[in-house]
């Protein structure tokens, strides 16, 4: 395709958008720390311009290596799925970076941490597994997702560091991991077992079983799988759940392993509930809607 004067793949053109975009968000974020101080929340303007070019660049990759696994046959198009769930799982981390505030395990028997997760993950899980044409092509990305966000988090401690601003309520003398990745492939895994069982079903209906038996899974498996998070058997290196920032006081959720109560009565919590239900659906759609588009993808 053509563009501007330039010709090339029209993924090459969404990850050039996306370096533009990255670009642009480096001055306005200094301009931001100018004006406003420094940020207390990952997610401000100028992030959130850096969030959309990274993943513009992802998304771009995506369609480029789709591209190339589309035309493909036989042991080439193996190699070129397992790059592509590489990269499908790096989406995953760049959106779950963009979900950490929303994604604390003080938060994962919360309304909250599901409704984010619902709105957040079924739209790439959905899409870009079955666009792999795998049979397990969401438990692998999810598998993706998970192996490297715990890699991070598993190096980072290896290297020194100390706090430089303050107030300092908690000494550390390394690098702080980030949070536990959620257990996506559980309620992956149940989808792609899904789909082969409801694939003469209309879209709407697909669309309802697989928001709820992705939040469904979700929900089983991460609400008890946070209480051993919030348990002394998760202080290791393998879980790294006693490792704090700085920032952390001695009286804070996080340091006393209790959950924060985010919902002050039952009827906002089922609310909330409702809404993530809603929103796992609606996702689902149209990523079952997209994945047709991104299995026709050539160019």
């Amino acid at each position: 395709m053509r563009i501007w004067g330039f010709r090339g793949p029209f993924g090459a053109f969404v990850a050039a958008w996306g370096g533009i975009a990255m670009l642009t968000s480096a001055p306005f974020d200094d301009w931001w720390h100018n004006a406003y101080g420094l940020d207390v929340r990952i997610i401000s303007p100028p992030h959130t311009v850096l969030a959309l070019g990274m993943f513009g660049v992802m998304l771009g990759t995506v369609m480029l290596v789709l591209g190339w696994m589309n035309r493909a046959e036989g042991e080439a198009r193996r190699k070129w799925e397992w790059l592509y769930l590489y990269v499908a799982g790096m989406v995953l981390v760049n959106v779950f970076s963009f979900l950490m505030e929303t994604t604390m395990r003080i938060l994962q028997h919360s309304a909250i941490y599901y409704r984010s997760l619902s709105f957040g993950i079924p739209f790439f899980l959905v899409s870009l597994g079955r666009a792999s044409g795998r049979r397990w092509g969401s438990t692998e990305i999810a598998a993706v997702y998970m192996l490297f966000w715990n890699l991070m988090n598993w190096i980072l401690p290896l290297f020194p560091a100390e706090p430089k601003l303050g107030p300092v309520y908690y000494m550390v003398k390394n690098f702080v991991p980030s949070n536990y990745p959620a257990l996506l492939v559980v309620p992956a895994f149940g989808l792609d077992l899904l789909w082969p069982r409801v694939a003469h079903w209309p879209l709407w209906r697909k669309a309802m079983a697989g928001g709820a038996v992705y939040l469904g899974l979700l929900v089983a498996v991460q609400w008890n799988f946070s209480m051993f998070l919030q348990s002394d058997g998760a202080k290791n290196w393998f879980f790294y759940q006693d490792n704090y920032d700085y920032s952390t006081r001695p009286s804070s959720y996080s340091m006393r392993a209790l959950y924060f109560p985010a919902e002050r009565t039952a009827l906002e919590f089922w609310t909330r509930m409702a809404v993530a239900l809603t929103g796992a659906m609606v996702m689902t759609g149209l990523a079952l809607r997209w994945s047709e588009f991104l299995k026709r993808v050539r160019r």
